[in-house]
């Protein structure tokens, strides 16, 4: 017998309908802040073109509230070699709507023939090492107040070759380099995040428009259309995992989930036992002074 949930479900099902509809790309560049070229920076490094969009929402809060300068570093343009310029360019036009710059890996000397996989940093210890430096180069020259990388076991190979290769690169960079390490997750779930950071509608319809300019992608399975539900289920699973067990929802309806660490010393120190739930009424001054 039907009953209220049989509505609601149709509308959501109508709503995605809808959204397939809406074109892809093409829009103005979301209103921007000042940022001042001495601004704190936030450095992204994407595994792939799209990530920079979909675990965005602390560099675009960071970005919107704080005046941070936001770039995003194309560690690969995936696999298919004949999509790689293509993935670039929509990378930049995703990038531009934001208000972040884009920073190709390549230009500043990581080889685009090294996979950036776990397994090449055991079987090819030479060119991974290499990779690392030429990372560690760029993290230098920019100098960022907050690294965001994938976490250590995120599935993807590339995601786990990126937290990797992001880890040795700062490793080359000597013991007094110091920043802040945002841990993120899409592939798969962290058991430890520690961040539950919301985001507001207005900030995930524009992730969600950036994401849309990675049209090549988005076309053969619409996942910028998911966003929102992926956000949603991060209210659920973090406000325990992060507020505690038992613990309410938050009152945003969308976050996003990441564990913050500090680089220091040389090596990547977690903060066990400050875990924060930071809505969007929250300054996120207090962490990311």
């Amino acid at each position: 017998m039907p009953h209220l949930y049989n509505q609601y479900i149709d509308d959501w099902v109508e709503i995605q309908d809808r959204a397939r509809a809406l074109p892809l790309g093409g829009l103005p560049p979301a209103p921007g802040v000042r940022v001042q070229d001495n601004a704190p920076r936030v450095l992204i490094l994407a595994p792939h073109p799209d990530d920079e969009c979909i675990t965005g929402a602390l560099a675009l809060r960071l970005h919107r509230e704080l005046g941070f300068r936001v770039a995003a570093v194309a560690v690969t343009l995936g696999s298919r070699v004949d999509r790689q310029t293509a993935r670039l360019e929509e990378m930049h036009q995703a990038c531009h709507f934001l208000g972040f710059e884009v920073i190709p890996a390549w230009a500043h000397g990581l080889d685009g023939q090294t996979a950036i996989h776990p397994r090449t940093r055991d079987e090819h210890p030479e060119a991974w090492a290499e990779a690392a430096a030429a990372l560690g180069r760029i993290i230098a020259y920019h100098r960022p107040a907050v690294l965001v990388l994938p976490h250590d076991q995120d599935f993807h190979a590339t995601h786990i070759g990126t937290h990797l290769l992001g880890l040795d690169a700062l490793g080359t960079l000597g013991p007094a380099f110091r920043c802040q390490v945002a841990e993120t997750e899409f592939w798969q779930p962290m058991a430890t995040p520690n961040l539950m950071l919301g985001c507001s509608p207005s900030d995930l319809a524009d992730l969600v428009a950036a994401l849309s300019f990675h049209a090549g992608e988005v076309r053969r399975n619409p996942y910028h259309l998911s966003l929102p539900a992926w956000m949603a289920d991060n209210v659920r699973r973090g406000s325990e995992l992060v507020g505690g067990q038992g613990a309410g929802a938050g009152p945003d309806p969308f976050a996003t989930l990441y564990r913050l660490g500090t680089w220091a010393q040389g090596r990547l120190a977690q903060r066990p036992g400050n875990s924060r739930l930071v809505t969007t009424h929250d300054s996120l001054a207090n962490l990311f002074s």
